[in-house]
């Protein structure tokens, strides 16, 4: 061999490496959104690239679907190792990446062999055999350039319709989405293996079923995007299933709290009918000198106002009732309850979307709240924006969802609990604000703005 002929090949099997390297970082592309720790992500483009390219340097042949699957393994178990959650939906991630990269491997190939084979039989090629060295090097480099740009295409739509990225995925999720990829990787296993025998057989392509296997690749790559689209749109389903219920029960507990207030207005109501009887009977006791027994009563009847028109006050008789009943949930816990809290009544925020955000935070409040510890809420307003502040003691730990900034909920089922923020931030979000959720000095604090200066509908 030449030295010429000897640097050609080296610069040829460095472009393989560099392929190799580019599909490592094409994988990371689609697994960084899934992951929890994306800034360490770069260690599944690392465990991918180095089995690879050390599978290479034992001459296993990168494209062989040993190497590939051991390339793929490796990753996956590095995205179990970064992020200890939700198993399955990594499995289908990495099954999705082997699969898309055969197909797109598949397509590259026939192209490359038709243009490849097209410029080989060339008069300028016929005419100059020593050039064949350096054709190879520029076809490895169209290889590349036509595989990434197929990839990335095929892994964007994927993510594009991948919407619910933080969701659980189940067993039988898993099975249902894996059904179209296994389909795509039998069918170019099988088309592979002939169409390679009909080249070593007849030293030629046979372009009509070129045509119909390029057909076939890129429909199944269209019919896992749509798989994987269906799959979505049957979460969003069930989450606006979930919603629409959470919404009924939220009806359902302003229904109660109303019928709280109309209890405690008759209850007041009664009060005030009997008050000149108070009145008199108190006048009664001092004029027959009898202090003590004036005193006594007096304390009685502070006592039943106290508790016909409640301990708290905020300025709105339904967040009065709210309030008061998280507030004895709270004492019954052995848990202390703190309000600052006071309503906007002279705006246009809604004492409904209010009762949403109370029911919500504090639910989530009391049902997180370590034991012996401390609810609290306050509200104030600077300018125009209203801010509301629900803190918990807390001292665990929790997952957080790197899209919504928001804690993830910890059971396997989604249920109310984990729609509850959600929905503070979509009242939020009618009102031209947003939520905050953070842990500062083991306490977790919900900061929700709202926006005082206009009429909402």
């Amino acid at each position: 061999m030449t030295e010429n002929a000897f640097g050609l090949d080296w610069l040829a099997r460095l472009l393989s490496i560099a392929e190799q390297l580019l599909l490592g970082y094409c994988f990371t592309l689609l697994v960084r959104p899934f992951l929890e720790r994306q800034k360490k992500v770069r260690r599944v483009w690392a465990a991918y690239s180095t089995a690879m390219i050390l599978l290479y340097a034992i001459n296993c042949f990168p494209g062989s679907s040993t190497a590939v699957s051991i390339g793929v393994l490796a990753a996956l178990l590095v995205m179990c190792c970064l992020d200890r959650r939700n198993y399955a939906q990594k499995i289908f991630l990495a099954v999705t990446f082997f699969s898309i990269n055969w197909l797109a491997c598949a397509i590259t190939e026939i192209l490359y062999d038709n243009l490849y084979g097209y410029a080989t039989r060339t008069a300028y090629m016929l005419a100059h055999p020593n050039l064949y060295a350096p054709l190879y090097v520029v076809m490895c480099i169209v290889h590349m350039m036509l595989l990434i740009p197929i990839m990335l295409t095929a892994l964007w739509c994927i993510l594009k319709v991948y919407v619910y990225k933080s969701v659980n995925m189940t067993k039988k999720e898993l099975c249902m989405l894996l059904a179209p990829l296994m389909m795509g990787i039998q069918g170019f296993e099988v088309i592979h293996y002939y169409r390679n025998f009909y080249i070593i057989k007849t030293g030629k392509n046979m372009n009509i079923y070129d045509a119909r296997a390029l057909v076939y690749y890129m429909m199944s790559i269209v019919v896992i995007v749509v798989m994987i689209g269906l799959y979505q749109s049957i979460k969003a389903n069930q989450e606006e299933t979930l919603r629409s219920k959470l919404l009924a029960t939220q009806l359902e507990s302003i229904r109660y709290h109303i019928g709280q207030v109309e209890l405690l207005y008759e209850n007041i109501r009664g009060i005030k009918h009997d008050m000149t009887n108070h009145l008199l009977t108190l006048e009664r006791l001092y004029a027959g000198n009898k202090p003590q027994e004036a005193k006594t009563y007096s304390a009685s009847l502070k006592k039943a106002l106290s508790t016909a028109s409640g301990e708290i006050r905020s300025g709105n008789p339904v967040t009065d009732v709210i309030l008061q009943e998280w507030k004895s949930v709270t004492e019954k816990k052995g848990v202390l309850f703190e309000s600052d809290f006071y309503y906007p009544s002279e705006t246009a925020i809604n004492a409904f979307d209010i009762s949403v955000i109370l029911n919500n935070a504090l639910q989530n409040a009391v049902e997180n709240v370590s034991q012996k510890g401390l609810v609290s809420i306050r509200s104030y307003h600077r300018n125009q924006a209203y801010m509301i502040e629900i803190c918990n003691s807390f001292s665990g730990s929790l997952q957080w969802d790197v899209e919504s900034g928001l804690p993830m909920t910890t059971k396997d089922k989604a249920d109310e609990h984990g729609y509850g923020l959600s929905n503070i931030r979509r009242v939020a979000a009618k009102y031209m604000g947003d939520i905050v959720a953070e842990i500062r000095d083991e306490t977790f604090c919900l900061s929700v703005l709202l926006m005082m200066d206009k009429d909402y509908d």
